[in-house]
C-alpha cells in the first residue's frame, strides 16, 4: 500500500499503467470527455475490502458496511475471518486466503457470510492479490449480495435470449445515431452482417430507405423521450434489392438507472404481406365504389350516345386518363356482326373522355365518326375475339397496332401514352364494340386489378348500351313511320297561311301517336285536324295513320265537324280499343268563320289583333273510341289576320305544374308582337316543351287571309 504522502496517494504523480500512453495514442471511439456513471455498480452494491498479509482488515468501504453490518471503526484492524466468517468455515477460508497470497491467482465464488445481526447470507466474492510500491502484499476482496447478482444475471440472460431469438428485428443506436448492436433477425431483414452495422449510420448501411425521415424520427425520440410506435416505412434493403418491402418501426429512448441517455432502441417488423393485403383490400373497395358509381350513372336514359358518354365519364380518371367507347357500325344499325381473321372492323365512335386535353385526345376518333381499323389493330382483335387486350408497358413499336393511322400513332407517342387496355362490350352473347383505355399522366401500368374493374364496367355498361341501341332502333322505326304518315302541306292552303311542327317525346322508349293535318276542301275552304292517340310506339303510329286516312276521306264529303267526329268515333272503336282525342275545324274564308268540333282535346287558342289571346270555349266532348257520345259544332269568327293555334297536350302538360298555369303560359307567349308563324312555332316549342317530356307534341298554327291574298303582299 502507498503512504498518505506518496505521489499516488496525493494524486500528483503518474498513474501506474497510464504513464506509457501518449496523448496522441488512438482510442476506441471519439473522446467526448467525462461520462456520467451508469449506476450499475450502485445497483450491485459492490463492497470493497482490503486485507493485509496477516488477514487483518485495513480498508473498509461504505458498501462493505452496508453488506456486512459493521462500521469501518468496528471492522478496521480486525481479522476478517473472525468478523465475517462463520466458525465452521474458518479453516476453508484461511486456506483460500493463503492460496491467493502465495500464488497470486484470483478466487471467485459464492460463500456464506455472517452479518452483524447474526444472520447468514450468500455473497459473491472475487479475491485477488495486490502489491504496493514497497513490495507489500495485500488481498482485495470484492463482494456483492448473491441474490442481487443472480437477479441481474437472470435479467441479462433473459434479455440476451429474447434479443437473440426474437422474430422482431432489434437494433440499438447510440446518441450519434450509429449502430451499437443488432439481433440476428435485423441482420436478416437488412441483409447486412451484424459486424458491418456497428459504428455506421442508417444511411450508410441502408441507402435504399427513406433515411432522412427515419433519422428525423430517431432524433425526435432522443430529444423528447416520447416513444414512436408503429411508424410505417417502405423501401428496399440488400436482403431483397429487387422488391419494395414495408416495415413497422418502433423507437424507444434508452436510459440507465440514473437517467443518462444511452441511445435509441429500434424494433422492426416486416409487414409487407399485410401492406399488400391492405392495398388489395383498398383496390377491391375502390372497385366496388366505382362499380356502384357506374350502376348509378350509366343508363340514366335510353339515349345511345349519352349512355356511352356516361361509361366514358366513369372510366376517367378512376381507371384511365383517356377513354373511348366504340361500337361496331353494323351493331349500331341493328345488324349482327362477326369478323373473320382478315376482316377490318368498321367502328363508330360514340364517346371520348379525357382527364385533360392532350394530343392523345386529338388522335381519338371524334364521336359520330365511322373509322376503319385494319385486322392487325388491337381493338379489331378485341371485338373479333371478344377478349380483352392489354399492353401494360407500351413500346414505340406497339403504337401502330393501337392507333388507327400512322399520324394517330405519332400523336399518341407525343402525348406519352405508356399503357393500353381494350375490353369488349358484350351483351346477350353479342360483341357490340369495345371500351378503349389509355394511361398518360397516371404513372402506373394497367394491371390485373384494372383489367378486372374494366371488364366489370364494360359488362354492366354493355347491357345498358344494348338496351339503348334497340330502343333507338325501335324509336327510329316508329318515328320514320309516324313522319311518313304526317302531311307535307304548302305554306298556304285555301285562304290560310299554315305552319306546323312535330316533336317526338324526349324521355320515353317509344314515340307517340300525335298528328295534325291540313286538308284543302272545295270552295276555298280548309279542314284543320289535330289529334293524339293514347299510347306510344308503332301501334300508336299505325292507329294515327288509319285515323288520319279516315279523316281525309270523310273531310272530302264536306261533313259537319261534329258529324265527321261521329264517324271517326265508330272507326276508332274497331282499332283494338284505341282511344284518341281530336279537334276538327273547317275554315270558310268567305263567311270569315271557322266551325269546330272537339273530341276530348285541349281547346285551340284564337289570337286577334287588339284582343288578348283566348282559349276557345268549346264543348269538350268525349275522346274517340269511347262510343255513344254525341259531338257538337261551334262556330267562331275568324277575320283576316286572326290566328288559330292547335296543339296536343305534350306541349303544355308537365308533372310539376298545374295545367291552368301552363295554359296561361301559352297565352302569355302568344300575347306579343305579330311574328312569322314559323318563329311562333319555334318559340312555343323552345319555351314550353320540356326536354324530358314523356309525350309527343303536334303543333299547328293557321292565320286567316283575304281570299286570294299572297302572304308576301
Amino acid at each position: 500500500m502507498t503512504s498518505a504522502g506518496s505521489p499516488l496517494a496525493r494524486g500528483d504523480g503518474p498513474v501506474p499503467g497510464r504513464e506509457a500512453v501518449p496523448a496522441s495514442a488512438p482510442v476506441d471511439g471519439p473522446v467526448r470527455g467525462p461520462v456520467r456513471p451508469s449506476g450499475l455498480l450502485d445497483v450491485l452494491g459492490v463492497a470493497s475490502v482490503v486485507l493485509d498479509a496477516e488477514g487483518r482488515i485495513v480498508l473498509w468501504s461504505p458498501q462493505a458496511e452496508e453488506l456486512f453490518g459493521y462500521s469501518a471503526r468496528e471492522a478496521l484492524g480486525h481479522p476478517a475471518v473472525r468478523l465475517m466468517i462463520h466458525e465452521q468455515h474458518f479453516d476453508l477460508v484461511v486456506k483460500l486466503f493463503a492460496d491467493v497470497m502465495e500464488t497470486g491467482e484470483s478466487w471467485a465464488g459464492a460463500f456464506p457470510i455472517r452479518h452483524k445481526d447474526g444472520s447468514t447470507r450468500l455473497v459473491e466474492f472475487r479475491n485477488q492479490r495486490l502489491l504496493d510500491d514497497r513490495g507489500h502484499v495485500y488481498a482485495l476482496g470484492l463482494a456483492a449480495d448473491q441474490s442481487t447478482v443472480r437477479r441481474l444475471e437472470r435479467d441479462v440472460a433473459l434479455s440476451t435470449r429474447v434479443v437473440e431469438q426474437s422474430p422482431i428485428g432489434l437494433a440499438v443506436l447510440d446518441t450519434d445515431l450509429r449502430y451499437v448492436s443488432i439481433n440476428p433477425t435485423m441482420e436478416r431483414i437488412n441483409g447486412v452482417p451484424a459486424g458491418d452495422h456497428v459504428g455506421r449510420t442508417v444511411p450508410e448501411v441502408l441507402p435504399g430507405l427513406d433515411t432522412p425521415a427515419l433519422e428525423s424520427a430517431v432524433r425526435r425520440v432522443l430529444e423528447t423521450g416520447v416513444p414512436l410506435v408503429d411508424q410505417a416505412t417502405m423501401g428496399r434493403t440488400p436482403a431483397d434489392p429487387e422488391e419494395d418491402h414495408a416495415w413497422s418501426v418502433s423507437m424507444y429512448r434508452l436510459e440507465d438507472a440514473i437517467g443518462t441517455v444511452l441511445g435509441v432502441a429500434c424494433s422492426v417488423v416486416d409487414i409487407t404481406e399485410q401492406h399488400r393485403a391492405q392495398i388489395e383490400a383498398e383496390a377491391a373497395r375502390r372497385r366496388l365504389a366505382v362499380i356502384a358509381d357506374a350502376s348509378a350513372r350509366i343508363g340514366t336514359t335510353l339515349e345511345l350516345e349519352r349512355t356511352a358518354r356516361e361509361l366514358a365519364d366513369v372510366a376517367v380518371p378512376e381507371l384511365a386518363d383517356i377513354a373511348a367507347v366504340d361500337l361496331l357500325d353494323a351493331v349500331v344499325g341493328g345488324r349482327r356482326s362477326s369478323l373473320g381473321p382478315a376482316e377490318p372492323a368498321v367502328i363508330r365512335a360514340l364517346a371520348v373522355q379525357a382527364e385533360r386535353p392532350s394530343e392523345a385526345l386529338d388522335a381519338a376518333d371524334p364521336p359520330g365518326q365511322i373509322a376503319r381499323y385494319e385486322p392487325d389493330r388491337l381493338v379489331t382483335r378485341c371485338v373479333r375475339t371478344g377478349s380483352p387486350v392489354m399492353v401494360a408497358e407500351v413500346e414505340p413499336a406497339d403504337l401502330p397496332s393501337i392507333a388507327r393511322s400512322a399520324e394517330a400513332a405519332e400523336a399518341l407517342s407525343r402525348a406519352g401514352v405508356h399503357s393500353y387496355l381494350a375490353v369488349p362490350l358484350i351483351a346477350r352473347g353479342e360483341v357490340l364494340g369495345a371500351l378503349d383505355l389509355k394511361r398518360i399522366s397516371n404513372p402506373l401500368p394497367f394491371g390485373d386489378d384494372d383489367l378486372l374493374l374494366a371488364r366489370e364496367l364494360a359488362a354492366r355498361a354493355a347491357v345498358q348500351i344494348d338496351n339503348a341501341r334497340w330502343y333507338q332502333n325501335a324509336r327510329d322505326t316508329a318515328l320514320t313511320l309516324q313522319r311518313s304518315l304526317l302531311p307535307s302541306h304548302p305554306a298556304v292552303t285555301g285562304s290560310l297561311e299554315v305552319a306546323s311542327r312535330y316533336q317526338p317525346a324526349g324521355a320515353t322508349a317509344e314515340v307517340g301517336g300525335d298528328w295534325f293535318d291540313v286538308i284543302p276542301l272545295d270552295g276555298g275552304k280548309t279542314a284543320l285536324v289535330v289529334g293524339d292517340v293514347m299510347g306510344s310506339g308503332v301501334n300508336a303510329a299505325a292507329t294515327m295513320g288509319r285515323l288520319r286516312t279516315a279523316s281525309n276521306t270523310l273531310a272530302s264529303l264536306d261533313l259537319d265537324p261534329a258529324r265527321l267526329l261521329e264517324h271517326l268515333d265508330r272507326t276508332t272503336e274497331g282499332l283494338d280499343h284505341s282511344i284518341a282525342t281530336c279537334v276538327y275545324a273547317v275554315h270558310d274564308p268567305h263567311a270569315r268563320e271557322c266551325r269546330i268540333a272537339n273530341a276530348g282535346h285541349l281547346p285551340p287558342v284564337r289570337v286577334r289583333e287588339g284582343h288578348a289571346p283566348e282559349l276557345l270555349e268549346l264543348p269538350t266532348g268525349a275522346p274517340l273510341g269511347v262510343g255513344g257520345v254525341a259531338f257538337s259544332t261551334t262556330t267562331v269568327a275568324l277575320e283576316p289576320g286572326d290566328r288559330l293555334v292547335f296543339y296536343t297536350d305534350g306541349l303544355v302538360e308537365t308533372r310539376q305544374h298545374p295545367l291552368d298555369e301552363r295554359l296561361d303560359a301559352l297565352l302569355d307567349l302568344l300575347d306579343g308582337p305579330d311574328r312569322p308563324l314559323e318563329e311562333v312555332c319555334d318559340l312555343l316549342l323552345r319555351t314550353l316543351h320540356q326536354p324530358d317530356n314523356s309525350d309527343d307534341v303536334a303543333l299547328l298554327i293557321a292565320r286567316a287571309l283575304e281570299p286570294g291574298q299572297d302572304i308576301h303582299s
